[in-house]
């Protein structure tokens, strides 16, 4: 069963205006399903990456790949273009001889200098993660607005996470299969290959102590304590893990040196699925639940922050929209206004606030002017698209 994905209609629109579309994400997230869907629309071609006569003609004889794939006209889909050592100038070639090309990544390295420097006002770049809540929802044909029922099915997106092998499998015992297979094509292939990673051991080690901590604020002096890493070692690990979609950072929100935290990033692993098979769990609790919030704002298209002060008020994300800021609070159920929500509201007196609950009840409240609506997640990231 094909699903529709949320990028779908804005996708038809830039494939419009740019010559190239770059569809970038993690491996497997659904890119080469979603631009085959979209060739079946245009009449297209698709060329795979990963076959080395292809690759190697790309190359070596840009003209002769001319000649051979694109003489037609049509719309062609280079999948994982990554692998292709000359794709910034040869892009940029084939796309002013007028050439229609949609190209895909698994990795932020397509992104790189080498690459947009020869395509800048030529190509558009759009994200594809894994499967949302909507998404997931819309595979399994659910559409009451039951919140409890709701709740009950996301439980097994926020175990499970998003990867769409995974979602359209319904045995146990093969969701934990795959997720372990791709927890180590994602570690072996797109981080140490690409990045050119030899002590896998410790580039293991590393990752499970980001599953353990996420949503902590990261130091390298504690890393580096616990896991023996030098300072570079460390910034190489976390470069390399964010460019190939296993993590995420997010930054703190401020604008007072002097009382707000400036510098500590948190650490976030980019499916929950993931981070759960590594720590061998299946519990929801508030870490997890964090974890799947801050996932799910970075898949709807969201750069979170979060906000610290130095005495310790904290909101576990704000995201801003121009001149509006919105504080977000995740709580598994119901709990009292925090009372760093409260300090961030008179600090900074935006107009909405949301508290996300995975088993609370709904409910609005107002603080000095501050509406503070109490959603689960359907309803909440519903209303937090309006701000996009």
């Amino acid at each position: 069963m094909l699903v529709e994905r949320e990028i779908s209609n804005l996708f038809s629109k830039i494939a419009e205006v740019y010559p190239i579309v770059a569809v970038v994400g993690p491996r497997q997230a659904g890119k080469t399903t979603f631009l085959k869907e979209q060739l079946q629309k245009n009449d297209g071609v698709y060329l795979l990456f990963d076959d080395p006569d292809i690759r190697n003609i790309f190359d070596e004889d840009i003209k002769k790949f001319e000649r051979q794939y694109l003489s037609s006209g049509k719309v062609v889909v280079f999948d994982e273009v990554n692998y292709a050592s000359s794709a910034g100038k040869n892009l940029k070639y084939l796309a002013d001889t007028g050439s229609k090309i949609w190209i895909t990544s698994s990795s932020e390295l397509i992104l790189g200098q080498s690459v947009l420097s020869h395509l800048v006002g030529r190509v558009s770049i759009m994200r594809l993660f894994p499967f949302n809540n909507v998404e997931f929802l819309r595979y399994k044909n659910i559409y009451t607005e039951n919140t409890k029922i709701l709740s009950r099915e996301l439980e097994e997106h926020i175990i499970y996470g998003g990867y769409p092998k995974v979602v359209t499998t319904s045995d146990i015992e093969l969701k934990n299969i795959i997720l372990r297979d791709l927890y180590e094509t994602l570690l072996l292939k797109d981080i140490a290959y690409s990045f050119s990673i030899d002590d896998i051991a410790s580039l293991e080690k590393f990752a499970y102590y980001l599953s353990v901590n996420t949503g902590t604020q990261l130091t390298y002096e504690a890393v580096s304590q616990t896991l023996g890493l030098t300072f570079l070692t460390i910034k190489k690990y976390l470069e390399a893990m964010e460019k190939s979609y296993f993590i995420f950072t997010v930054t703190p929100f401020f604008t007072n040196k002097n009382k707000e935290i400036a510098k500590q990033p948190k650490i976030y692993l980019a499916d929950t699925g993931i981070r759960n098979m590594i720590l061998k769990t299946k519990v929801i609790d508030g870490k997890v639940f964090e974890n799947y919030i801050a996932s799910e704002l970075v898949r709807y298209g969201f750069k979170p922050k979060y906000w610290r002060t130095k005495g310790q008020a904290e909101v576990d994300f704000i995201i801003e929209n121009g001149k509006e800021i919105i504080p977000i609070e995740v709580k598994l159920s119901n709990a009292n206004i925090t009372n760093g929500l409260r300090s961030f509201i008179r600090e900074y007196k935006p107009k909405i606030a949301f508290q996300i609950t995975l088993n609370g009840e709904e409910a609005e409240h107002e603080y000095q002017d501050c509406l503070i609506k109490v959603v689960t997640i359907v309803k909440g990231f519903e209303e937090l698209k309006g701000y996009l």
